[in-house]
């Protein structure tokens, strides 16, 4: 054993090399292999002497030694390699091993230097394999890996190429499976190798071991021979790790060496095409090396697994084994490869050209381990490498996955499953998902590939159509519609992950702007690139671009509106074009149309096309000439041109439309090619007989097929009369024959129709014809050989253009578009699937799908779309027929719980059918406990109830009795349709025992649903957002209406859980909550208002019921959520036509009221507005109810009505007004007026000021002891002037009240008010009161309707209180004017300017024709200038004057035209009889009963006269009085009223008497009617007496005034006008003669009674007059004497009825006239 340590020598290549050498020295054949023995010995020898001391050579392939002895000592180690025997080839290749694994060897290993002892040696260690030995086998694989794997050396070119093909044949034509399978894992580990160095570009990097489990996914599991795998992944891993540890495995040393090989060639041959894609950077060193062998191996993995592609080497199973290896391996670089596929272009355009032709070629195979490589293969590079290959996979999804799964009839299952599976693994990456839709969906001239999954989907998940034969069995037809379920769920959840990902992004704190900002220029120099970045971070992509949603939306939307436009077409082209044109997508212009028409041949009908290009219409010709013209025949040959020419589109049917197309192209070759034909009549005639040609020749249906012969005599003199060349003829015979003339889209069939099929506007008409569809039948395995042509075809067009932008999206309203795409085929796929399969896994996978596509439509705000998926899974939980449920409708149930609980911030209306499942499950599980339905307590009696609860069957009992007799449950068990609102309704008829045995079952299966999950729905509540909350609570209030309404079952279950959730959300902020209560309120109204009194009580007990719980909640001052919150009693309490509810809303009101009066604050409000509306009932006993509460508040805590908000104030007082109002009870109506004084002490105290309000002023207003402070006042009148005003005003339309007492003591207290607390008044205030309050109540008691009031502005209510026509009594009245004068008197200083008002007011009782009102009047004038006497001013008294006037005056007028009436009244004599008449009126009315109605008239008119002298006589009197009383404040023009004032009523007086003809017809009456007469010469008398003895008293008191306005003259008509008032009562003809020219004679008759006691009644008044006559000084008597001197003298001739007339006459004619006379 010392020996073996000691062999070779000191040197680390000694110490490997020695052992090797001496074990072939010990196992080689002497004789024959003596040369290597000696070449042996010589090395150990040599080796011994050497030692690693020496300076290292860098030229030398071994560590330490220089170049000569490297070679030297491996030179045995070659020729063991060469012997060609196992035993000495075995220890060589061991000692290769090693020397690579101890990183011995240096240098590289390049085809370009073969006399490099190390290439010798490798390509030596790469032919062993010829041995035949397995071991042998073992020891190359090893020997290869381990020189692969040294980070010390560097195979590359032909060598690396060399190695790979070594183990490609071992993996072909091994020993045993175990050596193929290690093959197989050393090539794939030499792929990681190589692709991670040229990933990093480095030789040092970190290298994955390579998984042989995974590389037999596909293939040689049929390999495996036991352990086999175990062995291979130790075999690997061993060399792998072979390395570590051993020193001195820098890249100093290799680097150098790499970098002196610069001078080398470096440069291999490549293809010219391959050149001018070259991009590498900077000189070609180690790094260009390293990823040069990269790209020359994928090369030639490409070409390998391309090669013997065509069909007829298929039973080649070693060919097809090495396609397949070399497709492997290739999965294994796309898997394994990084940033380098996606950055480097060189890498990139190999990828496009070697890989995708690869794949493309390879897909015309049938073996399904090739088509699974493809998939896998494809799917890397999906995943990995999308962004720089947009194009590629634009063209290979649809032919590798789109084709395979839209066969829906005779798929081949494992190759449709292969598929499926690969879209599942695509569902999982959100990004990919995304990806598809934003680049091929949204992209014009890209496939709709994301909506072609879907549609594909949805096929294969509803199967075969049922009319159609299929190849599928049962089974595979589950399997296939399980996992195309399984797949759309797996799409919408990533949908649902993207999104929420994006909008966790968007929540955090990155600008949402930065993608837009950085879009612009990410596309133009990639970022930092990362290896390990998968490809769906696209950002550091050259050539991808951050789009926003809006660009995306364009260019959806044109794609839609050209699709569109195309299907339009292909029905019928002349719309279609319009179309196009119309929404510019295509030019107006003939050239642009044709143009559009040439290059979308593959969606366009190109029999419609045809079709277009034949019509004659003037627009289509023009089209068709720019179509032909747009040709190019120049050189070619006829049939070669019309072939050209007829490749786009199919010529139509009719002769004349292809007689115009044939035309222009005979004209258009022969233009191209002018010296081909004659003329062009001779290409036309050519161009038929072709075309007649190509149908006979190669259509099935002629049976007698022209000849070449028949075809050249057809065409005889065409070319203008002269014959075409037979040559030429039967050359384009021939060629036509051979080759048929057709369109390009008919080398692709299944191509175009799959895209006239499938490119359809939005994938929607896939879902509308779920029913009846037509599906192509395709080859199970497989694309043809013309399919493959067609898309290298379109390979070559795509690389001469430049590269289409990859777009990259973060918005997620992007989602919008593809749910818009896949909403209906998911909804179409869940639904049916869940309803045709009873499966767990299956059903439980679709009502996942509904969960997520809920999730995703509900967060987008897309209204229509979830509302689609939550009402389906609301219909699958069958609880509209409980009958009829299985567990999958349980899980639907659950699934609808979790809808509401995960999603229920974005459900809005959707919330209304989550909810009505909710109540028919707990309606369900009330019906399984045997619980009474609601409907019992809701529409029975108490017994009745009990009754029917004692009745009542459990579902023990039911399950025992196997029937029923409860109507509700039969009703379930009949069920109904899930719109119907009570199920079971309109169904009638028994139920089986076998039904409610079933029923009952399921109500088990219901008890997976406990009530904490149906309960944390509605607890959940409390996490939903602002906006969620008030949708939940709406549709809570939709369901539970419809539970109410029921007409056979109503229910309360949704109303008390409203209850609840309001209780639950009850401390939201207050705009939430606000909102809520909105919804709520209008709820409570509804039903409160409801028919049903059971359901109304109830209602009202809830709203109850959280009214307390609210009231708990402190309120701060004005805020009015309080009031919001109790407005539906005020409502139901407006508009319930029920006693019952009234009662119970005054009820409750009272409760709250009185159980949390400190928490009441603005909901005072409407606690008074109940009350009002209470007192305005009709039902006593509410009225009373109500009144007592109020009672109780106003006495006890009233502060509380106004602590935070004083307008309650005003509330309170309009409520007590209104109880004033109240009929029932007098007392209860003084005791409000009693509070409405209090309310006012309260005010006038301040304690309605606010606490900020005053601490802003500095002090409380407490202005009641300050009366002196006009400021104080005025700024607390500012603050409580509008609560002063109700109460003011409602006091003032109580005095208009029915009642007495009622009209009394609300005149008292308003006028209390204003007197105690009126000094707390501005003046503008008090003005407004006075026109508002004060001078109204006197509307009435005036009979004056339109009485001016001023400042209407200022007064909300200036309507009289007396317009119902209630008059005062006389106490009243009298109480009023006393009060309102003892007002005025108070406060004269600020109501001075009102006097006008209170003249008004005070001769209005003057003007009332009652005398007692004119008594109080004149006693209220006469009062008032007493009190203020002095303080007027003379407009003051002028008004005051004007005023009574006024009065006296207006009344005349009116009392005239009722003493008019008298004139068409006959009173009858005393003695006619009243019974003798016999004729009746026309109007049906006997002379009695006009009479009668005479004499009440008359009667009326006599009543109205006494009070009418009354009035004016007191209307004298006082003016005369208030004249006496003040004359020395009276200025004469005040006088002169006065004086015209008392004139007038002695006027009035004198001609009221004269009317001779009245006077006895009312006397006649009054005889009649056994009245008093008027005192009409009374009130003659005392009018002139007092307008006598005022201007007398004038004169004399007076006398400035008096001669002034020539009073004596006045004086003296007086006295004239009495002494012939007198004389006219004598009949004296002579008292209007001043002169008698001749004196006539007449006989002078005593005087009857009646004038005797006139003569009597008029005689003081003559004396008084006669007495002033006599008064006046001599000149003033000389100076009137001629103007009554004929008086005097008639007077003398009078008989007269006292002798005081005689006596005065005499004195007068002795005193005056008779010394005139003597004189």
């Amino acid at each position: 054993m010392s020996a073996s340590q000691t062999l070779g020598g000191p040197s680390r290549c000694g110490r490997v090399l020695g052992p090797s050498l001496d074990k072939i020295i010990k196992n080689a054949a002497w004789r024959k292999h003596s040369n290597l023995v000696s070449s042996c010995k010589s090395a150990l020898d040599k080796l011994e002497t050497l030692s690693d001391a020496g300076l290292p050579d860098p030229t030398s392939p071994l560590l330490g030694l220089s170049s000569s002895d490297a070679e030297f000592v491996l030179n045995p180690i070659l020729l063991a390699l060469d012997s060609n025997y196992a035993k000495v080839a075995d220890p060589a290749l061991e000692c290769v091993s090693k020397l690579f694994s101890a990183g011995v060897v240096r240098g590289e290993i390049d085809g370009n230097n073969s006399d490099s002892i190390l290439y010798k040696i490798v390509e030596s260690v790469c032919k062993v394999d010829g041995i035949g030995e397995e071991s042998v086998e073992l020891a190359l694989l090893r020997a290869l890996l381990a020189a692969v794997r040294c980070p010390c050396v560097l195979i590359r070119g032909d060598c690396l190429l060399q190695v790979v093909r070594s183990c490609f044949n071992v993996y072909l034509g091994g020993l045993n499976g175990t050596n193929q399978i290690c093959a197989k894992s050393v090539l794939a580990q030499i792929m990681l190798i190589v692709f991670t160095r040229a990933e990093e570009d480095s030789m040092d990097v970190t290298i994955r071991t390579v998984s042989v489990s995974e590389l037999l996914e596909f293939t040689d599991k049929n390999l495996n021979e036991g352990s086999s795998i175990y062995f291979c992944q130790n075999f690997v891993s061993e060399v792998m790790s072979a390395s570590e540890g051993v020193p001195d495995l820098t890249l100093s040393q290799p680097v150098a060496v790499l970098q002196n090989g610069e001078s080398k060639g470096e440069e291999e041959e490549i293809v010219e095409e391959e050149a001018k894609n070259m991009v590498e950077l900077g000189a070609a060193g180690v790094s260009s090396k390293i990823r040069e062998d990269g790209f020359v191996v994928f090369k030639n993995l490409c070409k390998l697994s391309m090669k013997f592609s065509s069909q007829e080497n298929l039973d080649d199973h070693i060919l097809l084994r090495g396609k397949i290896l070399s497709l492997e391996l290739l999965k294994v670089i796309m898997d394994n490869g990084g940033s380098i596929w996606r950055s480097n272009e060189r890498f990139l355009y190999a990828v496009k050209q070697f890989l995708c032709l690869s794949l493309l070629k390879n897909s015309a195979f049938s073996v399904m381990s090739i088509f699974e490589l493809q998939c896998s293969v494809f799917m890397s590079l999906l995943t990995k490498y999308r962004s720089g290959l947009k194009a590629e996979i634009g063209i290979f999804f649809p032919m590798l996955i789109l084709r395979v799964l839209e066969n829906v009839l005779q798929p081949s299952f494992v190759q449709k499953m292969t598929v499926l599976n690969m879209l599942e693994k695509i569902a999982g990456d959100s990004r990919i998902i995304i990806d598809i839709f934003v680049n091929y969906d949204c992209d014009v001239d890209s496939p709709n590939i994301f909506e072609r999954i879907v549609n594909g989907l949805l096929k294969t998940a509803q199967g075969p159509p049922p009319s159609s034969t299929t190849t599928l069995s049962a089974v595979q037809d589950i399997t296939f519609r399980h996992e195309s379920v399984k797949c759309l769920v797996g799409i919408i959840k990533s949908m649902g992950d993207w999104m929420d990902q994006q909008l966790k992004i968007g929540d955090s704190d990155l600008p949402k702007g930065f993608e837009s900002d950085t879009s612009a220029e990410s596309h133009l120099a990639p970022l930092a690139e990362d290896g390990a970045v998968p490809d769906c971070e696209l950002h550091p992509e050259i050539n991808s671009e951050l789009s926003d949603a809006a660009a995306l939306e364009q260019r959806r939307a044109y794609k839609i509106e050209l699709q569109k436009g195309v299907q339009l077409f292909n029905k019928k082209p002349s719309k279609g074009i319009e179309f196009l044109i119309r929404t510019q997508k295509v030019g107006n212009s003939p050239e642009e149309v044709a143009a559009f028409l040439k290059k979308n041949t593959t969606v366009l009908n190109e029999t419609m096309i045809g079709d277009y290009l034949g019509e004659r219409e003037e627009f289509a010709l023009r089209v068709m000439h720019s179509y032909v013209d747009s040709f190019n025949f120049k050189s070619m040959d006829f049939g070669e041109a019309i072939r050209f020419f007829l490749s786009g589109f199919r010529l139509p049917g009719e002769a004349q439309k292809i007689d115009r197309i044939m035309e222009k192209f005979a004209e258009r070759y022969c233009k191209c090619n002018p010296n081909s034909f004659t003329s062009a009549d001779t290409a036309y005639v050519l161009a038929y007989s072709v075309i007649m040609l190509n149908t006979d020749a190669h259509n099935n249906m002629v049976k007698d097929k022209m000849t070449k012969s028949d075809f050249i005599r057809n065409n005889r003199g065409i070319d203008d009369g002269k014959d075409l060349p037979e040559e030429y003829l039967g050359a384009l015979y021939d060629q036509i024959v051979k080759n048929e003339i057709k369109m390009n889209a008919d080398s692709s069939v299944p191509q175009s129709k799959q895209a006239n099929s499938l490119n359809k506007l939005l994938g929607l008409d896939g879902i509308l014809n779920l029913v009846s569809w037509k599906q192509t039948e395709e080859k199970p395995l497989g694309a043809t050989g013309l399919l493959i042509r067609h898309i290298q075809e379109q390979f070559k067009a795509k690389s001469g253009k430049s590269e289409s932008v990859y777009h990259a999206v973060s918005d997620v309203a992007i989602l919008r578009f593809m749910v818009e795409v896949c909403w209906g085929p998911m909804l179409a796929a869940f639904s049916v699937t869940l309803d045709q399969s009873d499966d767990r896994l299956t059903t439980t996978q679709c009502i996942l799908g509904f969960r997520y596509a809920v999730h995703v439509t509900a967060v987008m705000g897309m209204q229509t779309q979830r509302d689609a998926f939550v009402t389906s899974v609301a219909k699958f939980t069958f609880l509209h027929c409980a009958a009829d449920m299985k567990q999958k409708n349980v899980d639907a149930v659950k699934a609808i719980i979790s809808i509401a609980i995960e999603d229920g911030n974005h459900l809005q209306e959707a919330w209304e059918h989550i909810l009505t499942c909710l109540s028919r499950i707990e309606h369900l599980q009330l019906l399984g406990e045997g619980a009474a339905t609601d409907a019992s307590f809701l529409s029975l009696s108490n017994t009745e109830t009990d009754e029917k609860m004692a009745k009542s069957v459990g579902l023990p009992s039911l399950m025992k009795k196997g029937t029923l007799q409860n109507p509700a449950v039969m009703a379930v068990v009949r069920g109904g349709s899930y719109d119907s609102t009570t199920v079971g309704v309109n169904s009638s008829g028994l139920v089986t025992s076998e039904q409610i045995n079933h029923f009952i079952a399921n109500l088990n299966l219901l008890d997976q649903i406990g009530n904490f999950e149906l309960n944390h729905v509605f607890a959940h509540s409390q996490r939903l957002n602002s906006e969620a909350i008030v949708a939940f609570v709406k549709a809570l209030c939709k369901v539970s209406m419809s539970e109410l309404q029921s007409p056979t079952d109503p229910r309360v279950f949704s109303l008390i859980k409203l209850v609840e959730i309001a209780h639950y959300n009850m401390n939201r902020i207050r705009l939430v909550w606000s909102r809520m209560w909105n919804v709520l309120s209008d709820f409570f109204v509804s039903v409160g208002l409801s028919e049903n009194l059971s359901v109304s009580i109830f209602v009202m007990d809830s709203l109850r019921q959280l009214a307390m719980k609210f009231l708990e909640r402190e309120e701060l001052a004005n805020y009015n959520f309080q009031n919001e919150f109790l407005r539906p009693f005020v409502i139901i309490m407006q508009k319930s036509n029920s006693a019952e509810i009234r009662e119970l809303i005054v009820r409750c009101i009272s409760q709250m009221v009185l159980s949390r009066v400190t928490n009441v604050k603005s909901g005072w409000k409407s606690v008074f507005m109940v009350f009002t509306i209470a007192a305005a009932g009709e039902r006593k006993n509410i009225v009373l109810l109500a009144f007592e509460t109020m009672e109780k508040v106003v006495r006890e805590y009233f502060p509380h009505i106004t602590e935070t908000d004083a307008t309650t104030f005003t509330d309170c007082v309009r409520c007590l007004i209104k109880f004033t109002n109240s009929r029932f009870n007098n007392d209860a109506s003084l005791n409000a007026i009693a509070f409405l004084r209090f309310c006012a002490l309260k005010l006038a105290e301040g304690g309605l000021v606010f606490t900020d309000k005053s601490s802003d002023n500095g002090s409380s207003v407490s202005v009641i002891n300050n009366d002196g402070s006009d400021v104080q006042s005025s700024a607390y009148i500012d603050d409580h002037g509008s609560y002063w005003l109700p109460l003011l005003t409602g006091l003032s339309k109580l005095t208009s009240d029915s009642r007495l007492d009622i009209r009394k003591s609300s005149v008292e207290v308003l006028f209390n008010i204003l007197k105690d607390h009126g000094h707390l008044f501005s003046r503008p205030f008090w003005i407004s009161i006075f026109s508002s309050v004060v001078l109204p109540i006197f509307n009435g008691v005036c009979g004056k309707r339109d009485m001016p009031i001023k400042d209407e502005q200022d007064s909300p209510t200036l309507r009289s209180p007396h317009l119902d026509g209630n008059t005062w009594d006389i106490e009243t009245s009298s109480v009023a004017a006393q009060c309102l004068v003892d007002l005025y008197l108070r406060f004269y200083s600020v109501l001075r300017p009102q006097l006008p008002d209170v003249l008004s007011v005070l001769t209005g009782y003057l003007r009332s024709s009652i005398q007692g009102p004119a008594s109080i009047g004149v006693a209220a004038i006469s009062r008032l200038t007493g009190e203020l006497g002095s303080k007027l001013s003379e407009e003051e008294w002028r008004e005051i004057f004007i005023a009574i006037k006024e009065a006296a005056v207006t009344m005349l007028p009116g009392f005239m035209k009722l003493l008019g009436t008298m004139d068409d009244i006959e009173v009858p004599d005393n003695s006619q009889s009243r019974t003798s008449t016999d004729t009746s009126s026309d109007y049906g009315f006997t002379n009695d009963d006009l009479e009668d109605a005479n004499m009440h008239t008359v009667a009326y008119v006599v009543s109205r006269m006494k009070s009418h002298i009354a009035i004016q006589l007191l209307i004298m009197q006082v003016i005369i009085d208030m004249y006496k009383a003040n004359q020395q404040l009276l200025s004469a023009a005040n006088i002169s009223i006065i004086v015209e004032t008392v004139s007038s009523i002695a006027s009035h007086a004198q001609q009221l008497n004269s009317e001779t003809t009245l006077r006895k017809k009312i006397q006649k009456a009054c005889s009649i009617l056994e009245l008093s007469d008027p005192p009409l010469v009374h009130f003659e008398n005392v009018a002139y007496q007092k307008y006598l003895d005022f201007l007398q008293d004038l004169i004399q008191n007076n006398p400035s005034f008096a001669e002034k306005t020539n009073l004596e003259s006045q004086l003296v008509a007086v006295c004239e006008e009495i002494l012939q008032i007198y004389l006219n009562c004598t009949d004296n003809q002579y008292a209007m003669q001043k002169s008698i020219e001749k004196p006539t004679f007449r006989w002078v008759l005593p005087l009857g009674s009646a004038k005797r006691e006139e003569l009597a009644a008029r005689t003081s008044l003559l004396v008084s007059a006669l007495r002033v006559l006599s008064g006046l000084e001599k000149d003033s008597f000389r100076k009137y004497i001629p103007n009554f001197f004929h008086l005097l003298v008639a007077l003398i001739r009078c008989e007269h009825s006292s002798g005081e007339v005689q006596r005065v006459l005499s004195n007068l004619f002795e005193s005056y006239i008779g010394p005139m006379i003597i004189q």
